[in-house]
């Protein structure tokens, strides 16, 4: 479907979701473990309440909002500055924070906010869905989807076990494909192939070097005829 493995989609997935950039009203959850994967039960110590027959019940995830000024209000470190950080890098702010509680723990950041990925040409990003008509075209857009290396004929949605092929290539195409999208849809957009071009970028490197190597070859046997 998307010309790569199954499980490159998914580790693309992840990647996008990692590189993601915490901005300002997202909302945040956040699970605490050891290095050893036990779940720390709730770093504010009121995971469990006691239910009417004595037992504890599992509080449910809670989600955190990233405020105005950027700032998280996160259970034993207070209010912390997360905006303009990936998940990744805030998961090791916090690792950091929460070892001063907690020996070795190991932090997980997860997005929980309406969103699409876009794969493909624009790169593994992650894209906000602002309200509930986002269309198509707003995602690429943002995404910057419409560029000379994507193939506007070949743009694919899946939606769970279906996959729905979009061609922006005609305003035709354009009026008949612009869905809206629902949160956790997956954009794929095909980029364009340029043997040439990426040969170049692989090889180029080695290129350079050869280059240099014959230039000092030169230089060394002028060097030598005029010596002699």
């Amino acid at each position: 479907m998307f010309n790569v493995a199954p499980g490159d989609v998914v580790q693309q997935v992840k990647n996008a979701e990692a590189n993601y950039v915490i901005q300002k009203n997202d909302l945040l959850r956040l699970d605490v473990n050891t290095n050893l994967g036990e779940k720390i039960i709730d770093p504010n110590l009121e995971s469990f309440k006691q239910g009417a027959g004595g037992q504890g019940q599992a509080k449910e995830s809670e989600t955190y909002l990233v405020d105005i000024n950027g700032m998280v209000k996160l259970p034993m470190v207070s209010e912390i500055k997360l905006e303009g950080l990936t998940l990744k890098q805030a998961e090791e702010v916090l690792q950091k924070e929460y070892s001063k509680f907690y020996r070795e723990p190991f932090v997980t950041l997860a997005y929980t906010n309406k969103r699409v990925i876009v794969l493909g040409a624009p790169g593994g990003q992650v894209i906000p869905l602002a309200n509930e008509n986002t269309r198509l075209t707003e995602v690429l857009a943002l995404a910057k989807g419409f560029a000379t290396e994507a193939k506007a004929h070949n743009i694919r949605v899946l939606r769970g076990d279906k996959v729905f092929i979009a061609d922006f290539s005609t305003f035709a195409g354009y009026l008949k494909n612009d869905m809206i999208m629902t949160p956790g849809d997956i954009v794929y957009v095909e980029p364009v192939r340029r043997p040439l071009s990426e040969s170049l970028r692989e090889y180029g490197p080695l290129v350079s070097i050869v280059t240099s190597l014959a230039t000092l070859v030169v230089v060394i046997l002028q060097v030598d005829n005029n010596n002699n």
